[in-house]
C-alpha cells in the first residue's frame, strides 16, 4: 500500500502528514509513548521540610519564610510535611530518622528540603543547626548533621523515589580551615533521587533581600506550573536565578531518577498519539528557529522557558551561554572534582581549533572485520561550525553531523557541551540524503557510568552514554552506546550503533572507534 500526498500542500501541513502516514505504518513497532510515572503517583507523599536562621554568629533572615512556604505548597500537592524551624542538632536528627522510618513503612515518595547554614569539610557536606558551636574543624562532624547521614538512611528505606532540595550553599561564618571549599561539595545523586543545591557546588548562594531567598523564591513560583516534570520545574529555576544574579548565583541539579515525577501532575497520564507529538514538535521547531536565527538572547530564553528539556535545549544552553558573554555576563564555574570520592564529576567540551587532527575507523561489531578508515582534520572554525577537510564535513561546535557525504542534518543534539553521571537528554532531527529522500530521527540519551576505555587512540577515563531510538520513516530501531571523554578529545572515542528492521534483524552492527588524535600545535 503506498501513500501519496499532493505537492500543492504546505510544508507545515505536509509534514504532519508524513509524520501521521509514518505513524500508522509503524504502529506495531513504536515503543509506548505514555507519560511515565503513573505507578508513582498513585503513591502516598511524605515531607520533611526544615528552616533555620536563628544562627547566633550568623544570623540568616530567610530561611524560615522559605521553609514555611515550601511546607505549605507540598501540602496543597498532596505531601504530608513535617515543618522545623531553627532546629538544633538533636532535633533535626530525630526528624531525619523518622522521617526515613515512615517513608520505609509506607513506601511513599519522599521530598527533604533545608535551608539554612551548609558546608563542606574533606568533601563531606554537613547542614548546621542552630545550635552548632564550631571553633575547630573537629567539630564539624560532632555538632552538624552530614547529608550522607540522610542519604543512608533513605537507602534503606526502598522506597522509589526521592527529591532532596538544599537552600545551603551560603558561605558558613567559621572560618576557611574548617572547609575544602566554599559552598556545598558536589555528589552524584543517589540510586532514586533528584539532588538540588541553590548553586553550583564550590559557589555560594544569596539569601536574598526580600521575604524569600532568591532560589526558593523561584522554586515556589515553577513548582506551581501544571504538568511540568521535576527536571524542567528546577531547569527553569537555574534560568531565573542565574539571569537575577547576572550568572553569580547558578543552580545545579544531580539526577537518577528513571520515572518522571510531577508536583502537579497532568490530570489525564496517557499515551499522546504520534499526530500529536509531531505537532507538538512542529510548534518546538518554530520555537527554536526564531531564537537560532537571531542574534538577541530573548527568544533563546523564551524557548528554554517553554522547552527546558526539549529538543534543542542543549543547543540553546550554548547560544544563551555565548549571547549572555557576550553581553558581559561572568558566570561562576563549577568547582574542580577530581579528588572527590562522592561524585563521578562533570566534563565540558574543549574548544576546537583549526589543525586538530581525527583518525577513525569502523569495524563489524558481530565479525570483527574493517569495513572503513578515515581522517579529518579541521580546516576552519566559525562561531556556529566547525569544518574538516575544506567542507567534506561539517559539525555544530559540540560535534554533531550537519554535513557529510550521505547529506545534511537538521539541528541536532547528539553530543552535548557537559556530561554528568544521571543526565538525560532528547533529540529530534532530520538527514536530508544527498542522493534524495529524507530520515526523521528521534533519540533519548542517559549518561550511565564513568568507565574505563581503550581505543587504538589510547586508554581514557570516559563517561559512557546509552541511546536508543527510532528512525520513523523506515521502521527500523536504534541502540547505541558512546563514550566520550570531553576534558581530553573533543570527539567520540568509540561509537557503537546497531540498527533492526521491522522484522527484528539486525541491518547494522558498527563500532567506529578512534585510531589517533593529533590536537593542533
Amino acid at each position: 500500500m503506498s501513500h501519496h500526498l499532493p505537492d500543492s500542500l504546505p510544508d507545515r501541513q505536509r509534514r504532519l502528514a508524513l509524520a501521521g502516514l509514518s505513524a500508522l505504518s509503524l504502529a506495531p513497532f513504536l515503543p509506548t509513548r505514555a507519560i511515565a510515572g503513573t505507578a508513582v503517583h498513585a503513591l502516598p507523599r511524605l515531607a520533611l521540610v526544615i528552616g533555620n536562621g536563628a544562627y547566633a554568629d550568623s544570623p540568616l533572615r530567610n530561611p524560615v519564610n522559605d521553609a514555611a512556604a515550601i511546607a505549605r505548597e507540598l501540602g496543597q500537592f498532596g505531601f504530608a510535611t513535617e515543618l522545623l524551624t531553627d532546629a538544633g542538632r538533636a532535633s533535626m536528627q530525630g526528624a531525619i530518622d523518622a522521617f526515613c522510618a515512615r517513608l520505609a513503612k509506607q513506601k511513599a515518595v519522599g521530598l527533604f528540603y533545608f535551608a539554612g547554614h551548609g558546608l563542606q569539610l574533606d568533601w563531606r557536606n554537613y547542614l548546621v543547626p542552630v545550635d552548632a558551636r564550631l571553633a575547630a574543624a573537629a567539630d564539624v562532624p560532632r555538632h552538624t548533621v552530614e547529608l550522607n547521614t540522610l542519604f543512608g538512611g533513605l537507602a534503606k528505606v526502598g522506597n522509589p523515589l526521592n527529591v532532596v532540595v538544599l537552600d545551603a550553599c551560603r558561605d558558613n561564618p567559621f572560618g576557611s580551615e574548617h572547609k575544602t571549599g566554599r559552598g556545598l561539595s558536589q555528589m552524584d545523586a543517589p540510586t532514586g533521587t533528584f539532588l538540588a543545591y541553590a548553586t553550583a557546588p564550590g559557589n555560594v548562594a544569596a539569601d536574598g533581600a526580600g521575604q524569600h531567598g532568591l532560589y526558593t523564591e523561584n522554586i515556589l513560583r515553577e513548582m506551581k506550573v501544571p504538568e511540568a516534570k521535576i527536571e524542567d520545574v528546577f531547569k527553569r529555576v537555574r534560568l531565573s536565578v542565574r539571569r537575577s544574579s547576572a550568572g553569580q548565583q547558578i543552580p545545579w541539579e544531580s539526577t537518577s531518577l528513571e520515572d518522571d515525577f510531577y508536583f502537579r501532575p497532568p490530570p489525564n497520564l496517557r499515551t499522546r498519539s504520534e499526530e500529536e507529538l509531531a505537532r507538538l514538535f512542529e510548534e518546538e521547531s518554530a520555537a527554536w528557529r526564531a531564537a537560532d536565527e537571531g542574534a538577541d538572547a530573548a527568544p533563546v530564553l523564551a524557548y528554554l522557558q517553554r522547552y527546558p528539556s526539549g529538543n534543542f535545549s542543549e543547543l540553546a544552553q550554548m547560544k544563551l551561554d555565548r549571547l549572555l558573554a557576550k553581553q558581559g555576563e561572568k558566570r561562576i564555574r563549577l568547582a574542580e572534582a577530581q579528588q572527590n570520592p562522592f561524585t563521578k564529576g562533570t566534563r565540558a567540551i574543549g574548544e576546537f581549533r583549526v589543525g586538530d587532527v581525527y583518525e577513525f575507523r569502523i569495524v563489524d561489531l558481530l565479525t570483527g572485520l574493517k569495513k572503513a578508515q578515515y581522517q579529518q582534520r579541521i580546516t576552519a572554525v566559525t562561531e556556529n561550525e566547525v569544518i574538516y577537510n575544506d567542507g567534506v564535513v561539517i559539525t555544530d561546535p559540540f560535534g554533531n553531523v550537519r554535513k557529510n557525504s550521505r547529506g545534511r542534518w537538521s539541528a541536532a543534539q547528539f553530543y552535548i557541551g557537559e556530561y554528568s553521571l544521571g543526565k538525560r537528554w532528547s533529540a529530534r532531527y532530520s538527514i536530508h540524503f544527498a542522493k534524495g529522500g529524507e530520515d526523521v530521527v528521534e533519540r533519548t540519551f542517559r549518561v550511565v557510568a564513568l568507565e574505563n576505555i581503550t581505543v587504538p587512540a589510547g586508554s581514557f577515563e570516559a563517561f559512557r552514554i546509552e541511546s536508543s531510538g527510532w528512525v520513523m520513516q523506515r521502521g527500523v530501531s536504534l541502540e547505541s552506546v558512546y563514550w566520550v571523554a570531553p576534558d581530553r578529545v573533543n570527539r567520540f572515542l568509540a561509537f557503537e550503533q546497531r540498527e533492526k528492521n521491522r522484522a527484528g534483524k539486525y541491518i547494522t552492527t558498527d563500532r567506529t572507534e578512534l585510531i589517533a588524535y593529533a590536537p593542533a600545535a
